[in-house]
């Protein structure tokens, strides 16, 4: 008779640790579920604050043309430099290319 309950008892006592800490790392992963959910609200919460314009924002009128041919040219270098096409030596470059002119 108590051989039979022995094993019983333990298959129960091991079932029940493996079933709290099963349960204890589903809590667990779902706090951590959570918490990324949380933070990538938040990233796309700043992500639309900085893609739309303050409420009080008024767009400055358009500047006027540059006359110099010089000034345009350096624009569009620094243009491409900020895109990316250009390098920052292909940038230097072509600068002191545009100057030396």
């Amino acid at each position: 008779m108590f051989r039979r309950r022995r094993p019983l008892m333990r298959a129960a006592v091991v079932g029940g640790g493996a079933y709290v800490a099963g349960r204890s790392m589903g809590r667990a992963a779902e706090q951590r579920n959570q918490a990324e959910d949380d933070q990538n609200q938040a990233i796309g919460d700043l992500q639309q604050q900085q893609q739309a314009p303050p409420a009080n924002y008024q767009q400055a009128p358009p500047e006027a043309p540059a006359t110099s041919p010089m000034v345009d040219q350096l624009n569009q270098l620094a243009a491409l430099h900020q895109q990316g096409v250009l390098t920052d030596d292909e940038f230097t470059a072509a600068k002191a290319k545009l100057f030396s002119t």
